[in-house]
């Protein structure tokens, strides 16, 4: 596999007043830059330099602390810049808004539900939604885990994520986290997600 690291999809200040150009920038050219250094280092020379992501998180648990948080980092940030737009916000439409209602009973009912696993994951960590066997669900991962590795009770493809790290907010939003998570809503990009459930449903 070649691994790279990814261009950010919209300038720093592009999801203001939301999420605010010096932590997007920091965020993005210091976090993720870092994770994705540190994971290359980590993995060089090694069989997983020639293995997907997806293979390598299936097996994380026999793998080293560095490659488990940095490589978890790499792909977690991934989905998160994709998960948001300056375009974003609303609603979703058509069939990821036909399954949410299924799983859900109601697009408020799942936003509450994503909002409460974002604002209540103790410590650093993340909120997913994910495609488990066609079907959707929420779930919130420690740390850099994410829901492709083996380490997880629960398993699926995510296709939304919600960074909850201190650093993905704090210059803005001090310690507010629901104030944070309620502001995500506001740049979501139903076309990104929409898109990676039609991939994986």
């Amino acid at each position: 596999m070649s691994f790279s690291f990814p261009e950010l999809p919209y300038s720093y200040d592009a999801l203001e007043p939301h999420m605010d150009a010096q932590t997007m920038e920091l965020h993005y050219s210091k976090h993720h830059q870092g994770y994705f250094n540190k994971f290359m280092a980590a993995i060089e020379g090694t069989d997983n330099a020639n293995k997907s992501l997806e293979d390598i998180f299936s097996n994380i648990t026999n793998e080293s602390a560095g490659i488990r948080n940095n490589g978890g980092g790499y792909y977690n940030h991934r989905i998160f810049w994709n998960s948001m737009s300056p375009n974003g916000g609303g609603e979703p439409t058509g069939e990821l808004a036909d399954a949410i209602n299924s799983a859900f009973g109601s697009f408020e009912k799942f936003k509450e539900e994503f909002s409460n696993a974002a604002k209540t994951r103790f410590g650093s960590g993340w909120a997913w939604l994910i495609v488990e066997n066609g079907t959707l669900k929420v779930t919130s991962t420690a740390n850099q885990d994410n829901p492709l590795m083996n380490s997880e009770s629960t398993n699926g493809t995510p296709i939304m994520g919600l960074d909850v790290w201190e650093h993905a907010y704090y210059l803005k939003y001090q310690n507010r986290r629901p104030d944070y998570v309620n502001a995500f809503w506001n740049v979501v990009n139903w076309d990104f997600v929409s898109a990676e459930y039609s991939k994986n449903k």
